[in-house]
C-alpha cells in the first residue's frame, strides 16, 4: 500500500494508471461499515483508493472538530489488511486554500433536514467531494447509506457537473444490537448506547407496521416519537426519493429519516423502502 499527503503527486501517480479505480472517501476512525465499502471496492475494481481527511468545512461552530475520533496507525492497518492500494491522508493546508472556490448545496435538497440543522454542512462536503473526485478520478466512489441526504446530493453533483464518476451506494451497516455503525459511536456511555437503539427499534417497527398496510406517515411518526420520547429528537421525516415531503408512504419511493442526540452525542440513521 503506498500513502500519499499530497494531492498533486497522488494525482499524477493515479491518472498515469490505465486500470479502474474504486474510491472510498472516509473521515477516518474506521469501522466495520468502512470496511464493506473497501470490500465492495475491491470486488468492483482494479484499484482502490482510500481517503482519510477530517474536513474542517463540514464542521459548524461548536461541534466536534476537535474531538473527532483520528486514529491515524489503526486506519493504516486496516487499508492494508482490507487490500487498500493507496491512502491518501492530506493535511488542511494540502486541501484548502485562503480565498477558495466553493460549492454551495441546492436551494432544496440542501437546505431541508440536515441542512437544516446544520446550515452550510453540505457546501462544505459537497466542496470537499469534488476536490476529492479531481485528485482521484475515480472510476467509481463509494458511499454508504446511512447518510442519506448526502449521498443524494453526492449523485446530485456529479450528475449536475457531468462528473465522470459511477456513486456506488452501499448498505448501511449495523453492530449486532442494531444500531448503525458511526465513528461517533465511540462518545456513548454503556448507558447512551442502549437509549441509541431506540433509534433503530423505532425504524423496525414503523417497518412492521407498514408491513400490516399502515401508509399515514403522520400516525407511524407518532408511533416513533413514542419509542424516542426519552431522547432528544431533532426530527423524524418521511419523504419520496426525490426528497419531496409525503404524508402517505409509497413501497419503493420512501425513505425515513431520523436525527436525535443521545447526551451531547447526534445520531442519524434511516429507512428505505
Amino acid at each position: 500500500m503506498k500513502v500519499f499527503r499530497d494531492p498533486i503527486a497522488l494525482q499524477q501517480e493515479l491518472r498515469a494508471l490505465p486500470e479502474s479505480i474504486g474510491f472510498v472517501p472516509t473521515m477516518g476512525a474506521l469501522h466495520l461499515g468502512h470496511r464493506t465499502l473497501i470490500d465492495e471496492a475491491r470486488r468492483d475494481s482494479d484499484i482502490v483508493v482510500v481517503s482519510i481527511f477530517v474536513n474542517p468545512a463540514q464542521f459548524l461552530a461548536g461541534e466536534d472538530l476537535q474531538s473527532y475520533p483520528r486514529k491515524e496507525e489503526a486506519d493504516r492497518r486496516i487499508c492494508e489488511l482490507s487490500g487498500v492500494d493507496y491512502l491518501f491522508y492530506p493535511d488542511v493546508e494540502a486541501m484548502y486554500g485562503s480565498d477558495e472556490v466553493w460549492v454551495s448545496a441546492p436551494d432544496v435538497r440542501g437546505f431541508i433536514l440536515e441542512g437544516y440543522s446544520r446550515p452550510g454542512h453540505f457546501d462544505g462536503v459537497l466542496t470537499v467531494v469534488l476536490k476529492l473526485f479531481n485528485i482521484v478520478a475515480p472510476t467509481r466512489a463509494y458511499f454508504g447509506k446511512k447518510d442519506a441526504q448526502q449521498l443524494a446530493l453526492i449523485e446530485q453533483m456529479a450528475e449536475n457537473f457531468f462528473l465522470h464518476v459511477d456513486i456506488v451506494a452501499v448498505d448501511t451497516v449495523r453492530d449486532s444490537d442494531g444500531l448503525a455503525l458511526s465513528s461517533r459511536n465511540v462518545y456513548l456511555s454503556d448507558v447512551e448506547r442502549r437509549e441509541a437503539l431506540k433509534i433503530a427499534s423505532a425504524l423496525k417497527h414503523a417497518g412492521k407496521m407498514m408491513a400490516q398496510g399502515v401508509r399515514d406517515a403522520t400516525r407511524l411518526k407518532q408511533e416513533m416519537q413514542h419509542i424516542m420520547a426519552s431522547l432528544e429528537v431533532e426530527y423524524i421525516a418521511f419523504l419520496n426519493r426525490e426528497f419531496h415531503h409525503i404524508d402517505q408512504v409509497e413501497i419503493g419511493n420512501t425513505i425515513v429519516l431520523i436525527a436525535a442526540r443521545v447526551g451531547d452525542t447526534r445520531l442519524i440513521d434511516n429507512m428505505q423502502l
